[in-house]
């Protein structure tokens, strides 16, 4: 067998290459509206995360600014669905539409986060 038949044809690559995009794009915060999340999380979110997620009011609040979009999105849900258990998340999140969880987890995933340096060795 030749290693040209072994090839996938480009308009295959193409086709294929577009498929996975529009998959990935369908998961990612820039498909988060930005100033709804903003809104949504200075209304509901700030009083314990901080402004943009950055100043939790109490040591075991987490800090939201930089987290993974596909993380807040997965937390959000199962508070919202009642498989993650906290009292005062499971009651914030019960009323968020899918939307506005995307759009808090996208505003969340854009902010600036802690950062950390590698330790040296």
């Amino acid at each position: 067998m030749s290693t040209a038949s072994k090839r996938m044809p480009l308009s295959s690559a193409c086709i294929l290459a577009g498929v996975v995009c529009a998959a990935l794009a369908g998961t990612t915060p820039a498909r988060a509206n930005d100033d709804a999340g903003k809104t949504k999380a200075e209304a509901s979110c700030a009083a314990c995360h901080g402004p943009e997620g950055n100043k939790p009011v109490t040591p075991e609040t987490p800090r939201l600014a930089g987290q993974r979009f596909d993380y807040l999105v997965q937390a959000l849900t199962q508070y919202r669905n009642g498989t993650r258990n906290n009292a005062v998340m499971s009651a914030m999140a019960k009323p968020l539409t899918e939307k506005e969880i995307r759009d808090l987890a996208g505003y969340y995933a854009n902010q600036q986060g802690l950062t950390s340096s590698k330790p040296s060795l």
